[in-house]
């Protein structure tokens, strides 16, 4: 329900009244659940419950740490044939930090798979 304002500005009409929506006294009971998704927007929130019914939140640090480990490995795959193109050969001490890289890379991938292999 909304309630009626007087509206008493010097070039209103006379007669004129305006619409404005009347103040909420209680919190909306999906206030939590919206919080808890990240959703600010009301109309957002509830095309989501219609839709699907339930909401999926991921801790994706695992994720976050892979990528960057394998942004590193790239960046020195890179470094790596960069000199290799330049001087025509490549050291043995490059071809062991990458086999390092590697064997740090593989848990955090493996521990990613059977994480997201579990969701059901």
């Amino acid at each position: 329900m909304r309630r009626l304002i007087r509206n008493n500005r010097p070039n209103a009409t006379a007669g004129s009244v305006s619409m404005s929506p009347r103040p909420r006294k209680r919190p909306r009971r999906s206030a939590p659940r919206m919080a808890e998704m990240g959703i600010t927007n009301m109309g957002a929130f509830a095309r989501k419950m219609m839709i699907d019914g339930f909401h999926i939140t991921l801790d994706l640090s695992d994720v976050r740490e892979m990528v960057r480990l394998l942004k590193n490995a790239t960046n020195n795959i890179n470094q790596i044939t960069k000199r290799a193109n330049e001087t025509r050969n490549i050291y043995a001490a490059d071809i062991e930090d990458l086999r390092q890289r590697y064997s740090e890379l593989w848990p955090a991938v493996n521990k990613i798979l059977t994480g997201l292999a579990g969701i059901k």
